[in-house]
């Protein structure tokens, strides 16, 4: 049986970067996508193409997953993109822009099938949800089958495409708050522009058997956002989270990774429950909290991440 893909932190970098890419194989990132789309200029999308071709082949990426984010499914270029990278052995998977529409995806997949030959299985999809109207439809996306794996989520587009005010990846806007009464003296309290889409595209994912990445946190440069960020798609139940510089790798991967003292709990209730089984019993008490096969099985789920090391 094939392992799941380690996904926890997916780091992003333009494909015509040489230097760039370089490090990006040589890091301790679980996944890359080389981008071929909004962090190339128009000017350079050839020169991105070939390159990513090239390091493809030419780079050591180790155990990592490596995928290419294509053009948009409207671009002139998407179809050569697929033909020219799809058949190099290497390479996990496609990131689609935009997905909208499962025609279009029946589209890609094609040709995707089309260019792998018969030399290898064909890559994977991976959709990346940034619209409104992928979220309006993403159930139908993730339903898809075929060669989607893995549903992520566009956190600067998607703002964009909703119309609100924010000006920062993947942060809410400032503007976004709850304001109490006068009886709690008029407190303001931040909501979360992204809690909505982040459970769809989770849901969705869940219920048809794909991965969910969460979309990056633009203030690389604030280690505290970075990691807050990170912990909110950890607890929430996403396999990873994008990343759009090296030093937010660990950061975001160490925020996957079940705690020392998460893990000794997970055992204890275990063992627990095992004790309870061989004496007729269905469930147990353990540090003062009731655990039964619900608790079991999302205690084996956070197990799964630490078990991936």
């Amino acid at each position: 049986m094939t392992a799941p893909r380690l996904t926890r932190s997916y780091l992003a970098v333009p494909a015509h970067r040489a230097r760039l890419v370089q490090n990006a194989a040589a890091s301790a990132a679980d996944a890359v996508f080389m981008d071929l789309e909004d962090a190339v200029p128009v000017a350079e999308k050839a020169t991105a193409l070939e390159a990513a071709a090239d390091a493809l082949t030419a780079l050591d990426w180790g155990r990592k997953t490596v995928s290419v984010r294509l053009n948009a499914i409207d671009s002139p270029s998407i179809q050569h993109e697929i033909e020219r990278l799809g058949g190099i052995e290497r390479l996990d998977g496609f990131i689609v822009p935009k997905a909208e529409a499962v025609s279009d995806v029946a589209t890609i997949g094609q040709w995707i099938t089309a260019a792998a030959g018969a030399r290898h299985a064909p890559v994977e999809m991976e959709l990346l949800i940034e619209t409104a109207r992928g979220l309006v439809n993403v159930e139908a996306l993730a339903a898809a089958g075929g060669l989607v794996s893995a549903l992520h989520l566009g956190v600067g587009d998607f703002a964009a495409s909703i119309g609100a005010r924010s000006a920062e990846i993947g942060a809410s806007p400032p503007g976004y708050r709850h304001v109490a009464g006068a009886a709690e003296g008029y407190q303001e309290v931040p909501l979360d522009l992204f809690a909505y889409p982040m459970m769809r595209i989770l849901v969705a994912a869940r219920a048809f058997g794909l991965r969910a990445i969460d979309g990056p946190c633009g203030a690389f440069r604030d280690a505290r956002a970075t990691a807050s960020a990170a912990m909110k798609a950890a607890a929430m139940g996403f396999d990873g989270k994008q990343v759009i510089h090296p030093s937010q790798i660990e950061i975001t991967r160490d925020a996957f990774i079940p705690s020392d003292a998460e893990i000794a709990y997970a055992h204890r209730a275990i063992a627990a429950l095992e004790e309870a089984e061989r004496n007729g019993q269905g469930a147990v008490t353990v540090d003062g909290k009731m655990i039964d096969y619900a608790n079991i099985r999302m205690i084996r789920r956070l197990l799964s991440f630490r078990n991936s090391e």
